[in-house]
């Protein structure tokens, strides 16, 4: 506040030859404009992250807090008195190992195969030109403007009994042999839509690489295909090699809504212990009902805390390290709007 003071008045005043102090008019104001702007710049950022940080802050400190404290109206952000056991009963009602191994088996591998797949289709869509590209434009953007919610039934339909082209039906038809192929409560329910690239908002991410790769330097390819390489060369010589920022972005968006996903989830996975960690944590009041006859009350309300602490943690640490590399690459995908 000091220099902000000093650079104010400085810019207000000037010395003439006679050592004689005058103001300038038109610095005066301009400056003023400067400081007013920039407080407001500050006090817009100061709101909006307390918005954004007030439920964390919240978590932590009702996760920590002994059951004394919660009964003493002085004690609200600090705790007087510490205690671990809301993480033990958040840790055990999750069976946070199990869970977190049914997330990374399904969620992850699913995140990671739409990363790839999503990056080949949109390579394609924004680097060639093909009869039938302005239907797949179309398609595509269906697939981000239609919701999970009202094709689940199909869906579902289709990995219960599922067929390829038609070929399982027609050799049930000629040998009457009846086979049937279901997928439900397997990962396969995530991974073949993620390899096809129509996987969870997996077309939000094929426009993003499209952005991307309409930017890339057409005599980089042109130089590869002279030297004599494929498309399929080309693209993992030259494109992919460079799409390290908008796989920055991609991937981290990728993985964020596959580790929240609870609606496919549930509705395709059918075993309680094949549940990734979104659909146990939305099921921990009844868990605690059950383990330790808790049906509501301080108690029950620090554990959730606890267990949406352990929840957004993963995620957490995953993104203070792909902070400064994931705002780098939004201004340079070229997202907007």
């Amino acid at each position: 506040m000091k220099k902000l003071f000093d650079k104010l008045i400085g810019s207000f005043t000037k010395t003439d030859n006679n050592g004689k102090i005058t103001i300038s008019a038109y610095k005066t104001k301009r400056t003023l404009s400067s400081v007013l702007v920039s407080l407001f710049r500050y006090a817009l950022l100061i709101s909006v992250s307390y918005v954004v940080l007030y439920p964390l802050f919240y978590m932590i400190s009702n996760s920590v807090k002994d059951l004394i404290d919660w009964y003493d109206p002085n004690v609200f952000w600090i705790p007087r008195h510490f205690t671990g056991l809301w993480y033990k009963w958040a840790y055990e009602s999750l069976e946070f190992l199990s869970a977190l191994k049914n997330t990374i088996l399904f969620e992850m591998v699913a995140a990671a195969l739409e990363i790839i797949s999503c990056s080949l289709v949109a390579y394609g869509l924004a680097r060639f030109k093909f009869k039938g590209q302005k239907i797949l434009m179309f398609m595509l953007i269906l697939t981000i403007l239609v919701p999970d919610q009202m094709i689940i039934i199909p869906k579902m339909m289709n990995f219960s009994s599922l067929d390829f082209f038609g070929i399982i039906g027609l050799i049930n038809d000629v040998t009457g042999a009846g086979i049937r192929i279901n997928i439900l409560n397997t990962g396969f329910v995530f991974y073949l839509p993620s390899l096809f690239a129509i996987g969870l908002r997996s077309g939000i991410i094929t426009y993003i690489y499209m952005q991307f790769y309409k930017g890339l330097p057409r005599e980089l390819e042109e130089a590869a295909w002279i030297d004599g390489a494929g498309l399929f060369k080309t693209y993992t010589k030259i494109a992919l090699p460079s799409s390290g920022v908008v796989i920055t972005t991609v991937s981290i968006f990728s993985i964020i809504w596959h580790w929240n996903d609870y609606y496919l989830a549930i509705m395709l996975m059918n075993s309680y212990e094949s549940m990734p960690l979104a659909v146990r944590l939305s099921n921990v009041k009844d868990i605690m009902q059950t383990l330790y006859n808790v049906w509501g009350g301080y108690k029950m309300t620090a554990t959730q805390c606890a267990c949406c602490i352990l929840f957004i943690a993963p995620m957490l640490i995953m993104y203070i390290f792909l902070q400064r590399k994931f705002v780098k690459s939004i201004d340079r995908v070229g997202i907007t709007g």
